[in-house]
C-alpha cells in the first residue's frame, strides 16, 4: 500500500508540473500578442466627405393671390396646377358695379372740368372789371376762391376715376409672376373679397426651387474655419445633392446660395439654402428631402477613428516612438463618415500611430 501511494505522488506531481508549464507558456503568449498592435504611417491624401440634413423644399416664389375688390367670381381662367405666365389671368370678379362707377367717376370729372372752366372765365372776367373799379375787391376774391375751389374739385374727380379704373382693373385677377397654379378652393358663384381667410390660390415659381436646411452651430463653426470666413464658403463650396423621399437622387446638383447670419436661440441651429434647377418640374412646392453636402479636404491627414480615443471633448492618439506608445493630443474636423477623421492639429505627415485598438494601449507600452 505504501509504495502504491508514492507511485500515486510521483505521477501526480509530473502531472501538476506540466499543468503549470503549460500554463505559464500560454500566460508567455497571451503576453506577447497583448503587446503587438497594428501600426500605420501618416500620408497626407484629399479626402471627400459628405452630411446629410433633413431639408424642405419650397418655390422660388409661393405667392397667395386675394381679390382686391369684392364680389361674386364670374369666370375661372386657369386650371389646378396649370403653368402660368406673369400677368395671365386666373379669375374674373363680377364687374357690372365697378364699370357703372368708372362711367359715374368720368363723369363727374367732366362735370368738374366744365365747372372749373366757368369760374375760370368769372375770375378773369372779374380780375378786369376791378382793374377798372368796376367790382369791388370783395367780388375779385369771391371769384378767385370760386376758381381755386373748383380747380381742386377737378383734382378730386379726378382722382376719383383713377380708383373706379383700378377697381375695374383688380375685378380680372392676374398672376404676379411665371408659376404653377396651387389649389382653386372657390368656383363660380362664390362671393370673395379682400378680407377672406384663404386665398383664392396659391401661384408657385417653380422653376428653380428653394431647398431649406439646418446646421448646428458647431457644423457651422466648422464650415467657417474650412474656407477662413462665410462669404469665401459660399463662394468655394462644392455642389450639393438632393435625396428625395422615395430615397432617389435628384438628377441635378444644386448651389449653397446663403446662410442665416443669426442662430436659433431654441434649437442652436442656423438655416441655410440651396437652389435647385427644375426644368422638369419633378420638384413641388412644400415636399421634403434629404440635402447631401459634401465636405472636400486638400492634402490632409486622415485617420481611422479605432486610431483614437475620446476622453471628454478631447482626442488622443498613440504616437509610436522606439516602439513605445506616446499618447498624443489632436484636433479633428468636426465632419467625419463614421470611419475615418481629418485631424486638423497633432500629427504629421511620416508619423507612425498605432491604428487599431488605441483604447486598450497604456502610455509607455511596448506596441512594437
Amino acid at each position: 500500500m505504501i509504495t502504491v501511494s508514492k507511485k500515486w505522488i510521483r505521477l501526480i506531481g509530473i502531472v501538476g508540473c506540466t499543468v503549470w508549464m503549460a500554463s505559464c507558456k500560454q500566460a508567455s503568449d497571451a503576453g506577447v500578442k497583448s503587446s503587438s498592435y497594428a501600426v500605420m504611417q501618416i500620408e497626407a491624401a484629399d479626402k471627400e466627405f459628405s452630411s446629410s440634413y433633413s431639408a424642405s423644399i419650397r418655390g422660388r416664389q409661393d405667392i397667395d393671390i386675394y381679390p382686391q375688390v369684392s364680389g361674386t367670381i364670374e369666370k375661372l381662367c386657369v386650371t389646378e396646377g396649370q403653368k402660368v405666365r406673369r400677368g395671365q389671368s386666373l379669375f374674373i370678379i363680377d364687374q357690372v358695379p365697378y364699370k357703372a362707377a368708372l362711367k359715374t367717376a368720368t363723369a363727374n370729372v367732366e362735370a368738374a372740368r366744365a365747372a372749373l372752366g366757368t369760374a375760370e372765365l368769372t375770375y378773369k372776367s372779374n380780375k378786369e372789371l376791378y382793374a377798372q373799379k368796376v367790382v369791388s375787391e370783395f367780388s375779385l376774391k369771391t371769384a378767385e376762391n370760386s376758381y381755386l375751389t373748383a380747380k381742386a374739385q377737378l383734382s378730386q374727380a379726378e382722382a376719383q376715376e383713377i380708383s373706379a379704373r383700378n377697381n375695374l382693373s383688380y375685378t380680372e385677377v392676374k398672376s404676379p409672376s411665371d408659376g404653377v397654379v396651387g389649389a382653386l378652393p372657390y368656383r363660380v358663384g362664390a362671393l370673395v373679397g379682400a378680407n377672406m381667410p384663404y386665398p383664392l390660390t396659391t401661384v408657385s415659381d417653380n422653376s428653380d426651387m428653394y431647398v431649406y436646411f439646418s446646421m448646428t452651430e458647431n457644423q457651422l463653426l466648422a464650415l467657417t474655419r474650412q474656407y477662413g470666413d462665410m462669404d469665401e464658403a459660399l463662394k468655394n463650396m462644392p455642389e450639393v445633392e438632393l435625396r428625395l423621399n422615395d430615397n432617389s437622387v435628384y438628377n441635378k446638383k444644386g448651389v449653397i446660395e446663403s446662410i442665416s447670419g443669426v442662430i436659433d436661440r431654441q434649437t442652436g441651429t442656423v438655416v441655410a439654402r440651396v437652389v435647385f434647377p427644375n426644368e422638369s418640374r419633378l420638384l413641388h412646392s412644400g415636399a421634403s428631402g434629404t440635402v447631401v453636402v459634401p465636405s472636400i479636404y486638400k492634402d490632409c491627414i486622415a485617420i481611422p477613428q479605432t486610431a483614437t480615443v475620446r476622453m471628454q471633448d478631447k482626442t488622443i492618439v498613440y504616437k509610436v516612438v522606439d516602439g513605445k506608445a506616446v499618447s498624443t493630443l489632436i484636433t479633428v474636423a468636426a465632419n467625419n463618415d463614421g470611419r475615418e477623421y481629418v485631424v486638423l492639429d497633432g500629427l504629421k505627415a511620416g508619423d507612425e500611430i498605432v491604428s487599431e485598438g488605441a483604447g486598450l494601449v497604456r502610455e509607455g507600452m511596448q506596441v512594437k
